[in-house]
């Protein structure tokens, strides 16, 4: 039985203990409502891959499970197995050092991104099977990739019974099988006596939330880590120069021409005069701020003359009235001024005081001296 019409797709992770797959599609069918899968993908090395495919396919477990529960008959072919290249090309025996573990995340988490944007597929994870760092990772991709209608789960076995060679599933009928105990003998099981849970995970969905890009596992990590650092708190700033207006989110504010200039000006340093332009944040740096002396020279007044002629239209002669007014270009009183009036009109309007440190001209105390900018995120900033 298919749910809302879904693809149902399943992926597992698996080791030297293929029972787990079984395992979880047995959960799944029998669930109220049944899932059935329509896809199987199984994570694995070239060892793993060798030790599920005997007792899978070669002694006909899969074919048994499905028969018995009335599910659809599972092929399971080549392409169904993931598994990454070692550093030489080929499929990677084992995981042994830090560099296969990040082939094996770098494997999950672009097959993970890659099914995902299929919005007709409904995705099932298995963290059980595996490395630990596999499920680590496993869950970490579902995290960043999974949609609401994703699902996450982890099985449980009755401790008799996990990891028993002779048990894959719970079959209808009961069946005697040994269980090998430590010290060596044999303990007779029933498989009546089995129990078999699917626990659902709960997991915190990104998915459309983070604009990642294409990277490595690390790579998206960072990048994601990044993007919530900024994005949970910082809307956009947007600085209309045609309509005279700030807009902070849904927040906009009608703003004087030399006032929105100033403000501009402290913008484009931010944006254009960044002094670690690799750097994709600004976080907690303020080396872009400036003095009032070197807001106030000829230069800097020049500087913002072409975005005080944009505010009117592009009138040259509006660029050439402002330059002849401030022929040394403006006085710092007259800047703070006017610092002043542009932050009071953003108060005014935004009414959220979590966000006004970042969107108001603020001063640190720098170099012996008092220095202006706005704190907002570089990447937040919109000039039109």
């Amino acid at each position: 039985m298919k749910s809302k019409g879904y693809r149902e797709v399943c992926i597992f992770l698996a080791g030297s203990t293929p029972q787990v797959i079984t395992e979880t599609l047995y959960a799944l069918a029998v669930k109220d409502p049944p899932i059935f899968t329509d896809e199987i993908y199984i994570i694995t090395t070239a060892k793993g891959k060798q030790a599920s495919e005997d007792p899978l396919i070669g002694k006909g477990v899969l074919d048994n499970l499905a028969e018995e529960y009335g599910m659809p008959r599972i092929n399971l072919t080549d392409s169904s197995y993931l598994i990454p290249a070692d550093g030489f090309g080929n499929p990677l025996q084992d995981i042994r050092d830090e560099q296969d573990n990040e082939r094996m995340g770098d494997l999950i988490t672009e097959f993970l991104r890659e099914r995902s944007s299929d919005p007709a597929v409904r995705i099932h994870c298995s963290l059980a099977g595996g490395r630990k760092t596999m499920s680590f990772y496993l869950g970490a991709a579902m995290q960043l990739f999974g949609r609401p209608w994703d699902r996450l789960y982890h099985v449980l076995v009755t401790p008799e019974f996990e990891s028993n060679p002779g048990f894959f599933y719970k079959p209808k009928e009961d069946k005697v099988i040994e269980c090998r105990l430590p010290d060596g003998s044999a303990r007779t099981l029933h498989t009546r006596d089995a129990e078999i849970c699917l626990a659902e995970l709960p997991f915190i969905r990104l998915s459309r939330k983070l604009s990642l890009h294409i990277g490595n596992f690390r790579q998206l990590v960072a990048e994601g880590q990044g993007e919530i650092e900024t994005a949970t708190i910082q809307p956009w700033l947007k600085v209309n120069h045609s309509d005279r207006t700030i807009s902070v989110g849904d927040s906009l504010i009608e703003v004087v021409p030399v006032q929105l200039m100033i403000f501009t000006a402290f913008l484009r340093q931010k944006t254009e005069h960044c002094k670690y332009p690799e750097r994709p944040y600004c976080l907690d740096c303020t080396d872009c701020f400036l003095s009032l002396n070197d807001l106030s020279s000829r230069a800097a007044l020049e500087a913002m003359a072409g975005d005080y002629s944009r505010i009117y239209g592009n009138d040259p002669f509006r660029r050439e009235d402002l330059l002849e007014k401030w022929k040394e270009g403006m006085e710092p009183q007259a800047l703070r001024q006017n610092i002043s009036k542009v932050n009071k009109e953003i108060k005014e309007h935004l009414g959220n005081e979590v966000l006004l440190p970042y969107y108001t001209v603020a001063s640190v105390r720098k170099y012996g001296d008092s220095r202006y900018g706005v704190r907002v995120e570089k990447g937040k900033i919109r000039i039109e």
